[in-house]
């Protein structure tokens, strides 16, 4: 929230608007005086690593009543405010709404009683409105992810993974209680991103019948030298009953039938604090930006809105549409019609558990359909966190699909030499939590070695091939189809690199969990010179050409300044920045960073020089390389869901090709369509071959043509006191619910960015 706070002041006083903070939430706009206070540039310095909310916010049962609402628009009015923008949850819109619609006649109320003259009363015709999110359980309809989800996130993945460590010594059972009392988004997504046995949602009752399957499951697992077992539990899970299913039913249950050692976790409102994610940080500053622009633009007539993310695109949706929708959820699921509950939750909640469906239920090897293909995996270039739950995913989604799965560790320099093996359903236990390459990754091209590539395809009948890493692989194997027959199969990329600078994606497995690093890093440096004197920091962050990690890195420090390649600088911009900085520092704002990309002539080293002798006497400075270690560790909650996703994706694909392919007794694919990237276009995933990607990809510099990313430098620019022009064109529309959900559930590859 507090991300979004100050993007909203900054902006807001970027396009010349006196900004206020009514701290309390309702209860300050209520009681008025002190809790609403105009804001400066300086109020919101240092509060983007900070959780919770900096201003305040409280339930406040006096705006729930008419002579509340009055005080209110009365304290409004005096300061001339006609702009609200609300960062909550539904109960607060829904509040902030209802205070709209009712404006007109409290202002005429006021004049009534002589509280206000008919000149305020002019002034401040028209309340506008604009609403983001704010809740830890993502149960808003219209939006991907509200802000506090992915942090919320963070503090799950982070207890399972302490809990997986500890259980690996035992043969143990936990049981984890996480939040979600109306909506089981949380508890879904990290039963997805821990690889749980067992998720209680509300929205999916288990079948009647439920305790003998899971205690069946349990015990196979146990059997399979599986040392331990995650059950996660939302709080408002039920059954088909609507008995309430506790931790504590489910531990005596698992006790009294097998006899294992079984604990309950709750995890309770741990998931609301900490720190927040890079990916929090970087949503609530694109909203809040989007928020002031959304009104600036409103008139009388627009209805009062919220601004979210669809995709990787910012949308702006009527309010009372997305209330409506979130209460016809609970409405389905008082009626027990948990299906279209689902439905209307979006495709982000359905994808989800179709792939959590796909790959958590084993079926027996009678059960599988028998397809007689053989598919290879493996993980190209540098290793990036969410590999590994990629491969898992794909090795389970293509063993359910019947296929025979191959392992190829090493890269290409393992398939030239032979290094395959087939891979089976247990092999791959435990592996989304797990960073790196698990099967070995080189950044060998096949290009020198396609004879003996070539040969073990023949050996081991290889039908298909799916690569996670960068896509020059499969271009090469692609332009060598006219030469070598083995290579015309189908063939699949999934997008694996921390730099995020492969074409035809807006966002690459790792890039997440390296961005979270970056912002950790970052953080630890800013609070070493808390207490010390005014102090800048230059930060030099991976990513070679392209400058994804440290603008988005940027964005989310929130640095003052950032150089890349792909935005050219000299040394007059150099010493603009040092002005700029040295005038900030002579305000109460004391610690400032820089992060630098690429620059062949001006390194990090010269730049700390030069950052250091101009401003003696205001600041001294410090620089820091960050290396290697934004290569990750653990993969983030994004990284472990989105590999998972696409990896499932790209498998249904390769089956839908192979049978497409098959004819006369072999698999023949030499079309372009069969040799494709599986990427993040704006609101879809797309298929897209990589020979259209040839055109446009920089190869020298390793990078695409064209970057979405780039358009969110403005924005880190103003939020960072520079003047600049911020191009409006790519800002939301006002969009319509329903019209959205129709499409969305006609184009079956509408996916969105959390999936």
């Amino acid at each position: 929230m507090n991300a979004a706070v100050r993007a909203v002041v900054r902006m807001g006083i970027y396009v010349g608007a006196k900004v206020y903070f009514i701290h309390e939430g309702y209860q300050g706009m209520v009681d008025g005086g002190d809790n609403i206070k105009e804001a400066k540039w300086e109020s919101v310095s240092s509060m983007l690593q900070v959780g919770g909310t900096v201003i305040g916010s409280a339930r406040c049962k006096d705006f729930r009543t008419h002579e509340g609402r009055l005080k209110a628009a009365h304290n409004l009015v005096q300061r001339d405010i006609t702009n609200l923008c609300v960062i909550g949850g539904d109960g607060s819109l829904t509040g902030a709404n209802l205070f709209r619609e009712e404006w007109s006649s409290l202002l005429e109320e006021l004049l009534q009683q002589g509280l206000i003259d008919e000149e305020a009363t002019q002034r401040n015709s028209e309340l506008h409105i604009v609403g983001m999110v704010g809740s830890i359980d993502n149960d808003f309809c219209g939006t991907d992810m509200t802000i506090g989800t992915d942090s919320a996130l963070h503090r799950i993945i982070e207890v399972v993974d302490a809990i997986m460590t500890t259980a690996q010594s035992h043969q143990r059972t936990f049981v984890l209680e996480v939040m979600g009392r109306h909506c089981g988004y949380l508890a879904l997504v990290s039963a997805l991103a821990c690889g749980a046995d067992w998720v209680f949602i509300p929205e999916m009752p288990p079948e009647d019948g439920w305790e003998d399957n899971m205690c069946q499951k349990l015990s196979e697992n146990r059997a399979d030298k599986k040392r331990l077992n995650i059950i996660i539990v939302a709080e408002g899970a039920i059954d088909r009953h609507n008995k309430s299913i506790t931790p504590d039913y489910i531990k005596d249950l698992v006790v009294r039938r097998l006899g294992f050692d079984t604990r309950v976790t709750i995890l309770g409102h741990v998931q609301r604090g900490g720190t927040p994610s890079a990916f929090d940080r970087i949503l609530a500053s694109r909203m809040g930006v989007e928020a002031v622009l959304a009104l600036l633009e409103a008139s009388a007539n627009t209805p009062a809105c919220v601004v979210s993310l669809v995709g990787n695109q910012a949308v702006r949706l009527p309010l009372m549409e997305c209330v409506q929708m979130t209460q016809e959820v609970q409405k389905a699921m008082d009626e027990k019609k948990f299906d279209e509950a689902v439905r209307l939750r979006g495709r982000s909640f359905e994808n989800n558990l179709s792939t959590y469906r796909l790959l958590s239920f084993r079926k027996a090897d009678s059960e599988l359909p028998n397809s007689s293909f053989n598919v290879a995996v493996m993980n190209v270039g540098a290793p990036a966190a969410g590999m590994n739950a990629a491969v898992r995913s794909a090795v389970r989604v293509g063993i359910t699909e019947g296929h025979k799965m191959f392992a190829v560790n090493d890269g290409f320099e393992g398939f030239y030499k032979g290094q395959i093996k087939e891979i089976k359903w247990g092999d791959v236990g435990g592996w989304t939590g797990q960073g790196g390459s698990l099967l070995g990754t080189k950044r060998t091209l096949p290009g020198k070695h396609l004879d003996k590539i070539a040969e073990q395809m023949r050996i081991h009948n290889i039908n298909a091939l799916l690569v996670v890493g960068g896509f020059e692989s499969i271009l090469q194997l692609y332009v060598a189809r006219a030469d070598y027959e083995e290579f015309c199969i189908p063939m699949c990329i999934l997008p694996a690199t921390i730099s995020n600078n492969v074409p035809g994606t807006d966002l690459s497995l790792g890039a997440d969990t390296s961005l979270n690093a970056i912002v950790e890093t970052c953080d630890r440096i800013k609070q070493s010179a808390s207490g010390t004197k005014r102090r800048v920091f230059i930060i030099e962050t991976m990513g070679g050409y392209c400058g994804y990690l440290a603008t988005v890195g940027g964005l989310a420090a929130g640095a003052d300044t950032v150089y890349i390649y792909e935005e050219p600088f000299d040394i007059r911009d150099l010493q603009a920045n040092v002005e700029h900085l040295t005038e900030k520092m002579k305000t109460s704002i004391q610690r400032g960073t820089g992060a630098q990309n690429c620059n062949e002539n001006f390194t990090t080293d010269f730049i700390y020089q030069l950052y250091s002798e101009e401003g003696r006497g205001v600041f001294d400075c410090r620089k820091n390389i960050l290396g290697h270690m934004q290569q990750g560790g653990a993969p983030s909650p994004f990284d472990r869901n989105f590999g998972t996703k696409i990896a499932a994706k790209a498998m249904q694909w390769i089956t839908r090709t192979l049978k497409e392919s098959y004819k006369g007794g072999k698999v023949f694919a030499n079309s372009e369509e069969t040799a494709c990237l599986l990427g993040m276009r704006r609101r879809t995933l797309v298929f897209q071959p990589v020979a259209q990607l040839r055109d446009e990809t920089d190869f020298v510099h390793r990078i695409p043509k064209e970057q979405w990313w780039l358009k969110l430098r403005p924005l880190m620019k103003i939020l960072a006191k520079y003047k600049t022009s911020y191009d409006v064109s790519d800002s939301g529309q006002l969009e319509h619910l329903h019209s959205n959900r129709t499409t969305a559930s006609q184009n079956s590859d509408s996916y969105s960015l959390t999936d």
